[in-house]
């Protein structure tokens, strides 16, 4: 089969398209043929050696897909050859045409839903429910603030937070952005661009501030989400590119939270949780991931460098067939 394969750490070259063996499932293990893969911005801090985990050399990228069941081994009685599946994890990795996964990182793909937007699940829509509905214990009724929502995370943020009755405020950077987090179902969206947009989300409250704050981008907005929040408000923070100075005060004049997360830390109780949840969201039409850009397998490199460009819409994938 192709796949991606990185040799050594370093910048988006070193994503190569190389011929290996086809793997074959074991045990309790489920071999995927992948339609779509998912491109996630955590993959190119991986690429580049910087992440906190990092697998050994050499290895192919990847833990998002959707395809087709191709093989099962033994002990697997939940999928056969033939169901349409997409994953959140993957033993050879995603970006290839076939895919080893063990059993609990294959989920059903409703017939309706396409493979590229199975693709769209495993990383983004799990992050934005742990974020959201874990970690910040996120209620109906309350005010959530969606950072970047119109990036594949913030799309699903945004989709779920309604879904679950929340009141939905986005910020974005374009009008294509604006336009998108507003067809999702924002009721408000603020362009992240304008220097008074903090200012003008505190007034859409009413003063009253948000009571969770969907943070991508820590480093550059932490200092003023403090600022915004409501007492007993929740900053969790999803993403950062570095560091940031905060005042401690905001914090406790409110007596607020802020909690950190990354998906690999989530239980396994609480991760069949969430994609149980997510599989009913894509049944009932509640959740419907949105695809920005679509890549050939061999324009790995390109997919990496656009997935880390600023106003991003959607979802990025790979095709292997393309």
């Amino acid at each position: 089969m192709k796949a991606v394969r990185v040799h050594e750490f370093g910048g988006p070259e070193v994503l190569r398209l190389e011929e290996v063996a086809t793997p074959k499932p074991g045990p309790g293990q489920v071999l995927v043929r992948l339609h779509a893969t998912g491109v996630n911005p955590v993959e190119t801090y991986i690429r580049a050696g910087t992440y906190g985990r990092l697998p050994e050399l050499p290895y192919t990228p990847g833990n998002d897909g959707a395809g087709v069941v191709e093989q099962v081994g033994a002990d697997v009685s939940e999928f056969k050859a033939g169901d349409h599946v997409y994953t959140s994890g993957s033993i050879s990795g995603t970006y290839a045409e076939f895919a080893l996964c063990r059993k609990e990182q294959v989920h059903p793909l409703p017939a309706k839903v396409s493979f590229a937007q199975g693709a769209a699940m495993g990383t983004p829509y799990a992050t934005a429910y742990r974020g959201l509905l874990q970690r910040a214990d996120a209620k109906p009724g309350e005010t959530v603030l969606v950072h970047g929502a119109s990036g594949g995370v913030g799309t699903a943020a945004v989709q779920l937070a309604r879904a679950r009755g929340l009141r939905v405020f986005g910020t974005a950077g374009s009008v294509e952005g604006i336009k998108l987090t507003r067809e999702q179902g924002a009721h408000e969206v603020f362009d992240h661009r304008a220097p008074d947009h903090f200012e003008q989300i505190m007034k859409a409250t009413g003063g009253h501030g948000v009571d969770v704050i969907v943070e991508m981008l820590a480093n550059v907005n932490l200092g003023k989400d403090l600022t915004i929040l409501a007492k007993g408000g929740r900053v969790v923070i999803i993403g950062s590119r570095g560091q940031v100075e905060i005042d401690p005060r905001n914090t406790m004049q409110r007596d607020a939270d802020v909690r950190g997360m990354i998906l690999p830390n989530t239980p396994p109780p609480e991760l069949a949780s969430i994609h149980a949840a997510l599989v009913a969201g894509l049944e009932n039409g509640t959740l419907r991931p949105v695809i920005g850009k679509e890549f050939p397998l061999s324009d790995a490199a390109q997919a990496h460098r656009a997935v880390m460009e600023s106003g991003a819409l959607g979802k990025i994938v790979l095709v292997p067939s393309k």
